[in-house]
């Protein structure tokens, strides 16, 4: 694959890297048990296709926005994902994109993940 058609996939993934880098930065900033639940929640983003590299970063942008507002206010993880997280970021991803497959193992995954961030 050549530096081109690798910036385009990444910039299909993620988008712009300046705006990704920013987001993984504010992500960093988060306490330790939103920001794990941020992480779980951005793995399985990653099974959604999105739309364009902007939808899906603005995805991820409102993604640290609700995390960073829920820290500030004290609100527990499960405060934010709720009982069943899959069907959160299920609902959450839908406003940005027409979504994609996710494999059960990834469901799996996420609701271990959101556990044990919320503890």
């Amino acid at each position: 694959m050549s530096d081109a058609e690798k910036s385009g996939f990444v910039a299909r993934m993620i988008g712009p890297k300046k705006r990704w880098r920013a987001y993984r930065a504010r992500v960093a900033e988060l306490p330790g048990n939103y920001r794990t639940a941020v992480e779980a929640v951005e793995q399985y983003l990653m099974h959604f296709v999105p739309n364009d590299g902007d939808s899906n970063v603005l995805m991820f942008e409102d993604l640290a926005d609700l995390f960073e507002q829920a820290a500030a206010d004290g609100t527990p993880v499960r405060g934010i994902v709720g009982d069943d997280p899959a069907e959160f970021v299920d609902t959450f991803a839908r406003n940005y994109s027409e979504g994609g497959y996710v494999p059960a193992r990834a469901r799996k995954q996420l609701t271990a993940d959101i556990g044990r961030a919320a503890g």
